[in-house]
């Protein structure tokens, strides 16, 4: 062992002479646990809301949307998806219908998004038949057309499972002595899911393909092909590749795309957070400072006998700054150590609830992430460590006789 680190140590033992510096000691290594606790935790809270944000927008959309230019129907898409399911990484891929419309039922009219898929192979790309919380998605069961709604959607329509109701298509029309009209359709409600997100809950509905075909006038032609990836963050290289094998008037839009200024808006305000917090280190490791220059005054004689035994000002610099350090370390391995334990409680037991009217969720979202963990200790250490210079300087400076003389 160095005798550097050996003194450093013996310096942060409590001993009777020295109770008010041990509790100096001890309030400089809570500044530090207090801040990194904070940070991990406020980390992980906002990592779990991104989290599940991105869950609820992957679990409602697909990876990838297919489409072509303009947005052109697809005609003969049973080539397009041949040639897409043979790109790498890509585990399934349909074809969908995405139109808005009018919705109507007695004296209550609103626009939503209808979104027209294949049910049978809808498992493949979306897990919103998950989401149920009434019904099915068996569009085929009955003689009136299925549909199903959002929660929301379906408490302003007032309706339940079984009860009908008319879509007006803006994208069609129908011409009568009396002018064009749109084109409506009659349909049953079998269903009702609930993503957990407003957007999708309150304005979007699902029929089967054929429905949504006949509604607009899109004969067997599709809107797209909805493509599910194995590896989410390599959605812009295998769109580049779908892109590439198909060829113009073809583009495939990724997911990050689609959401890149929520996903941008999400991680600059878990940038700035971080950047916040990590000033609570800041101001703790101004007491680490305080705490080695009163060191540093109660060992002047310590100082001096050490020099004129042959210690060189680099290793009187290495004394405090191994104590400094280890004030820092050891106050980051507690804070690391608590908010490890903390955001576990939190994600586990979610005891923390919040109001259901105001966010997407109903408790606090929690997801540790090691990189995190990995940059705040780091960092811990890293301000605890500057704040060892200037104390050491001012120790390694002493001189001596001086030193001993006054003492």
């Amino acid at each position: 062992m160095r005798f550097e680190f050996f003194i450093a140590r013996r310096y942060l033992k409590a001993k009777r002479a020295t109770i008010f510096q041990s509790i100096i000691i001890l309030i400089s290594m809570a500044g530090v646990f207090i801040g990194v606790t904070t940070i991990l935790i406020v980390l992980s809270v906002m990592s779990g809301f991104q989290k599940d944000l991105q869950d609820k927008i992957l679990g409602t959309n697909a990876h990838i949307a297919v489409l072509k230019y303009f947005n052109e129907p697809v005609t003969s898409y049973d080539s397009v998806l041949a040639i897409v399911k043979e790109v790498p990484h890509v585990v399934g891929a349909v074809p969908f219908i995405y139109t808005k419309v009018m919705i109507n039922n007695d004296n209550y009219v609103d626009g939503i998004v209808l979104r027209g898929v294949d049910e049978k192979n809808l498992s493949e790309v979306s897990d919103i038949e998950t989401k149920l919380v009434y019904g099915t998605f068996n569009f085929s069961k009955g003689d009136i057309p299925g549909i199903v709604l959002g929660s929301i959607l379906a408490d302003n329509l007032r309706v339940h499972t079984g009860d009908e109701l008319s879509i007006f298509s803006t994208a069609n029309f129908t011409a009568t002595p009396m002018g064009y009209i749109p084109k409506f359709k009659r349909f049953r409600v079998i269903g009702i899911f609930e993503a957990g997100m407003f957007e999708y809950d309150a304005a979007l509905a699902y029929v089967s393909l054929q429905s949504a075909q006949k509604l607009i006038g899109m004969n067997d032609a599709v809107t797209g092909i909805e493509v599910k990836i194995d590896k989410i963050y390599k959605a812009p290289e295998i769109s580049r590749e779908i892109e590439k094998r198909l060829g113009f008037p073809f583009r495939a839009n990724h997911w990050i795309r689609m959401n890149r200024s929520l996903f941008a808006a999400l991680k600059l305000e878990k940038t700035v957070m971080f950047i916040i917090l990590v000033l609570i280190i800041v101001v703790a490791s101004f007491n680490i400072v305080a705490t080695l220059i009163l060191i540093v005054i109660q060992k002047t004689k310590d100082i001096g006998i050490l020099k004129s035994m042959g210690a060189s000002s680099r290793q009187i610099m290495r004394i405090f700054m191994f104590q400094g350090l280890m004030i820092g370390t050891i106050g980051t391995a507690l804070g690391i150590i608590a908010g490890v334990t903390v955001s576990f409680l939190l994600g586990k037991y979610r005891f923390i609830s919040l109001p259901s009217d105001v966010y997407f969720i109903d408790t606090l979202p929690v997801h540790m992430v090691a990189d995190d963990f990995i940059i705040v200790g780091v960092a811990a250490i890293i301000v605890s460590f500057l704040a060892t210079i200037y104390p050491a300087m001012r120790a390694a400076k002493l001189d001596p006789v001086r030193a001993i003389r006054y003492e």
